[in-house]
Parts: C-alpha cells; structure tokens; sequence
C-alpha cells in the first residue's frame, strides 16, 4: 500500500511540474520540415492560423534549425501574409547566422543550430478568421543546402487586454 502511494504523489508532482512548465502565452506554434536539409525557394514553409481576437496583441517569431555546414552568415527570407479578406502583406526579413568571426547564434549541439528571428512584436491581428503565412527564403541558390526547418510561432503579448 506503501508503494502505492508514493506511486500516487510521485505522478502528482510530474503532472504539477508539467502544467506549470506549459507556456500559456503561446497561440501557435508550428515547425515545417525541409526534406533532407535542402530548402527550395520554390517550397514555401507554409502555415494556417485562426485569429478569433482582434483587439490582443501578439508577439510573431520565427526559428530557423540550421546545419553548421549552411554555407551562409545570414539569410534573407520573405514573409507573405494573407488575411482573412484575401489581401496579401509581403515583408522581407534580415537576420544573421553567425557573428562576424563565424561563431554560431543561437543554440545548438553538434552539427544543429537553431536560430529564433524576431518577427513582430506587439502586433495585432486586425480581421478575424484564418491567416495564411508563407515563407520563402530570399538567398541567391534556388536550392538553399544546410536547413533543416522553418518555424512560426505567435505569442500573446504580456500583459494584453483580455
């Protein structure tokens, strides 16, 4: 009976450690896979997200997972958005790979970084319904070798209106 109890209180403890370790504040997040680490320009990241409030605001950012051998200290990458409406908002994004001495941003182990790029930030999303978000990368190979994967994910912004 002993062992059962703590059993109870051990698996009590994990759910509690569990749901506090969820992040409320994420609306969406979603990873697209690049098959074999080669990204086509002609292969959006694509992605598909219902936006029920219009007056919160919400933080976007991407994640880029990268292999060391991306041949790159940058990347250029073109974010199309479509509205609900059918209207179409196109930006274009900078971010760096590696510093100037071709150290590695952001995490990784191994041959594997993974980069997050700050999208937009305390943004809100003016009509409600589905948003479609493409993104193509912007470099001059049509086949960009070294990447693994494409990630979007919106945030609520901290301390917005409810």
């Amino acid at each position: 009976m002993r062992g059962n109890k703590s059993k109870i209180i051990i698996a009590a403890i994990m759910l509690t450690a569990a749901v506090a370790a969820c992040d409320r504040s994420i609306y969406y997040s979603e990873n697209y896979t690049l098959e074999g680490g080669n990204w086509s320009m002609f292969d959006p990241a694509r992605y598909a997200c219902d936006i029920d409030d219009t007056v919160r605001t919400y933080n976007m950012e991407l994640s880029l997972r990268t292999s060391t051998e991306y041949p790159y200290r940058n990347i250029y990458l073109f974010m199309m958005t479509t509205f609900p409406s059918g209207s179409v908002m196109t930006d274009t994004i900078h971010a760096m790979v590696t510093d100037e001495k071709g150290q590695w941003l952001g995490k990784g182990a191994g041959d594997v970084r993974a980069l997050t790029i700050p999208y937009k930030s305390n943004v809100y999303f003016p009509e409600r319904g589905e948003y479609h978000f493409r993104v193509v990368h912007g470099m001059r190979d049509t086949i960009l070798k070294g990447v693994y994967d494409m990630g979007l994910k919106i945030s609520l912004r901290e301390g917005s209106a409810k």
